[in-house]
């Protein structure tokens, strides 16, 4: 089918009731759009902690559109990829459609309520009134692309062509192509199918006539082996591209595009996880919906940069949580060479929230995971579905076994290429002490969360191995939530069992990476999270004093557990994976802040000591700090102003970690690394002198000259040396000008209650960030940065 992007010409109201009132006053909007992020945040919305205090409601979007009388015999749809939530889809004042999930993405057919030569009314309304329904940030809206799918008489379904590797020999690759049909019962047509290499060249053809049922439906199968192929890698992201062409009459009247990768994959517990045949760990990360700053607005420019963003920290997979993502950003997956882990659900029958998924599954299940898998199964970068999430009925309740069975027996029935997974968590009652939350502390990274308690002695007594066997049955691989020390035992236990870690503290990164490293079962290591969200409100936050517990008040509103904050800036756990995974030689250095630690640092298992790459703090001269030296090399000395501190074991042997307790002075800070007695690097710190100017530094040289391409616009405060001063909050504003508009402006402070859609903002260690959206024309795009007391900045591009 021809896909016409269908963002432009819309508007929306804010509403409450089924309809909007006449006297509604209808904003105009280009998709994607989030109403939540537009709105400030507060403690009374029932969305509470875990939605980041954000509103919700109900809109209704409207937009118009021309159909010409030459359409007319012509197959029209609408494909929404993603309204959270509880759409409904009208057209001419017919609903057409219902949809309830707010992640899954679905196709309307409105041909029959469509009036051709005639100008037609769309409407959408959403309602995400009903909270909660979610244990994170969703947003509001609209939120992902709308397109216009037009196929002839005889036409290529939706998402209805399969391509997938059957054999690999040598440089021969053995290809199955199946594609569903559909149009009049009997009618007849003729399908053309030409595969073009990573160069555009095409190197196979095929053309077959073919003949509908008495439904009007074929499901056509075609072989087509492939010489010199070239096998998409992480190294190699090659992409070959199927065109499929329907003819009738020798006039083509249906086409379709579909790019894919040709790949092996396989996995056992006795040489763990093969891609093309190469062992292979999964470096992974958690990687929740929303684009930080946007909210959940899903531009493929943010989808695009959180790929590369975990690529340069090292990652090779994702795992999506806890639903399938955008299509883009899987579409760069696939040309940047990441894995993925494609899910469905947070939760089943039984639900997390009074309002969530729940209230649905039993009738959607089926439709929303079809949706899943029909439409991702091409991207070659996805290598696992997973049906769920913590789901409750994990344990053997509520029929759990047989609906993991019942749903993975259907994915594997829609492809059968890919293995299918859960993550199951612990029993929350084993392992925290006294049944409270744990903390961790500058002293004790697990503190009061008992970890040797998930760590079974026998399998009588292995009350989690016994409650879950039988839902694990149903698995091709088991996903393990927080549950390393298990690994060892149940590599006994279930000698078969192929397992990951697929949500891991942070605070315990080398533990969990090094039982990953040391069973071929275990296939990968997933944190929670790679890259840091709205809403989940604090479970990786800080507290000075006294433990803080799980509950986190307005206006903490980030989870606060990322190895990248919402920005895109590497905080501090990120640079210790950097070196824990070879990324990075150099030490990194970190300093607690004096006066941090003499109150007494405290934090969740999701979080990190709050160290910083800061050798600036006005005011606490001559008070005790700690710092942290994260290096791959054996040995680590620290000088302080020309003074030698001594020297401190680091490398593999001791956690690539060396720790001094040293007095801050204002100066200098250095860590010098020795690798056989023999210095291998240096990184210092130095202290700064007080803000004087901005710097502005954008992460591309210029825009595409289409709506929606986005530059990101790191703003930092700097001294009359040009350093950025870390310690600096200083209140901005900035303005942009020419063909880009200013959607965002944000920092990482989890506390903030500044809107992100606002021309100012607070600095937060002494940066932020600017996201500008093109408008689609093209000219030289302006960006002016002022703060009181500052030199101002100002940055330009070319949209072309």
């Amino acid at each position: 089918m021809l896909k016409l992007k269908l963002n432009d010409g819309w508007e929306y109201t804010v509403h409450t009731g089924m309809t909007p009132p006449p006297d509604a006053q209808w904003t105009p909007v280009t998709l994607p759009h989030d109403a939540s992020i537009e709105r400030e945040r507060s403690a009374t919305y029932p969305t509470g902690g875990g939605g980041g205090y954000a509103w919700s409601g109900v809109l209704t979007y409207r937009r118009e559109l021309y159909v010409p009388e030459e359409w007319r015999g012509q197959s029209l749809q609408l494909e929404f990829e993603g309204v959270y939530m509880n759409a409904t889809v009208m057209v001419n004042r017919d609903t057409v459609a219902l949809h309830p999930y707010g992640y899954t993405s679905f196709v309307v057919d409105i041909t029959p309520h469509i009036t051709f030569g005639a100008t037609n009314r769309i409407m959408v309304r959403v309602n995400n009134s009903a909270q909660p329904n979610s244990r994170w940030y969703t947003g509001t809206g609209i939120y992902r692309h709308v397109w216009l799918r037009r196929g002839g008489a005889t036409r290529i379904v939706p998402w209805g062509v399969f391509v997938r590797t059957e054999s690999v020999r040598g440089s021969e690759a053995k290809l199955k192509i199946t594609t569903t049909l559909a149009g009049q019962p009997g009618a007849s047509a003729t399908i053309q199918s030409a595969i073009l290499d990573c160069s555009g060249e095409q190197v196979a053809s095929t053309t077959v006539p073919l003949r509908l049922d008495d439904q009007g439906q074929l499901v056509l199968d075609e072989t087509v082996t492939l010489h010199d192929a070239r096998l998409w890698s992480l190294q190699d992201p090659c992409l070959y591209t199927l065109q499929s062409q329907v003819l009738a009459d020798d006039t083509v009247i249906d086409q379709e595009s579909t790019t894919f990768g040709i790949r092996t994959l396989a996995m056992d517990a006795e040489q763990g996880l093969r891609l093309n045949g190469v062992p292979l760990k999964l470096k992974g990360g958690c990687v929740h919906h929303d684009n930080g700053l946007l909210g959940a607005a899903s531009y493929d420019r943010a989808e695009e940069r959180k790929v590369e963003l975990m690529l340069a920290a090292g990652y090779n997979a994702i795992r999506c949580a806890h639903n399938p993502p955008a299509p883009a950003m899987l579409e760069a997956c696939d040309r940047l060479g990441m894995l993925v882990i494609d899910e469905t659900f947070d939760c089943w029958r039984m639900g997390k929230n009074l309002a969530d998924y729940h209230l649905y599954f039993e009738d959607w299940w089926a439709r929303d995971t079809a949706s899943m898998v029909l439409r991702d199964r091409n991207h070659p970068s996805v290598i696992m579905w997973s049906i769920g999430n913590e789901v409750s009925e994990r344990g053997g309740i509520s029929d759990g076994p047989l609906w993991a069975r019942r749903q993975a027996e259907l994915i594997r029935s829609l492809d059968e290429t890919r293995p299918v997974t859960s993550a199951l968590p612990f029993l929350f009652e084993a392992v925290f002490t006294d049944g409270q939350p744990s903390l961790g502390s500058v002293t004790a990274a697990q503190g009061a969360f008992n970890f040797d308690r998930l760590r079974p002695t026998d399998c009588e007594s292995d009350r989690w191995g016994n409650l879950t066997e039988e839902f694990c049955d149903a698995l091709d691989m088991v996903g393990y939530n927080y549950l390393y020390p298990r690994y060892d035992f149940d590599a006994q236990r279930f000698p078969q069992r192929v397992l990951a870690g697929t949500e891991t503290f942070p605070s315990v990164a080398y533990d969990t990476w090094k039982a990953t490293e040391a069973l071929p079962q275990v296939i990968g290591d997933f944190v929670w999270t790679s890259i840091d969200y709205l809403g989940e409100s604090g479970i990786g936050k800080v507290t000075l004093g006294e433990p803080g517990g799980f509950g986190t008040p307005f206006p903490y509103h980030l989870a606060n557990c990322g190895d990248i904050d919402i920005c895109g800036f590497k905080r501090a756990q990120s640079y210790y994976r950097d070196v824990m995974w070879g990324v990075r030689t150099a030490p990194w250095v970190g300093v607690l802040r004096p006066s941090d630690l003499a109150a007494g640092v405290f934090y969740n298992p999701w979080g990190w000591e709050p160290v910083s790459d800061s050798w600036s703090f006005p005011g606490e001269e001559g008070r005790t700090t700690r710092v942290d030296v994260y290096s791959p090399d054996d040995e680590i000395e620290l000088v302080i102003n020309g003074r030698s501190q001594g020297r401190r074991p680091a490398g593999d042997a001791n956690r690539f970690l060396a720790s001094f307790d040293v007095v801050y002075e204002p100066g200098y800070v250095e860590a010098i690394a020795y690798r056989d007695g023999q210095e291998t690097g240096r990184t210092r710190l130095e202290t700064t002198e007080a803000p004087g100017a901005l710097r502005l530094t954008a992460d591309r040289e210029g825009l595409c000259a289409s709506y929606g391409d986005l530059a990101y616009v790191t703003v930092e405060v700097v001294d009359a040396a040009c350093r950025r001063v870390p310690w600096a909050a200083e209140r901005l504003s900035f303005a942009a000008s020419g063909p880009a508009q200013i959607i965002a402006v944000g920092s990482g402070e989890p506390t903030s209650e500044e809107l992100y859609t606002g021309p100012t903002r607070t600095t937060y260690q002494g940066r932020l960030m600017v996201v500008l959206r093109g408008t689609g024309a093209q000219g030289t795009v302006t960006l002016e940065a002022r703060g009181e007391g500052l030199t101002g900045a100002t940055l330009t591009m070319e949209a072309r």
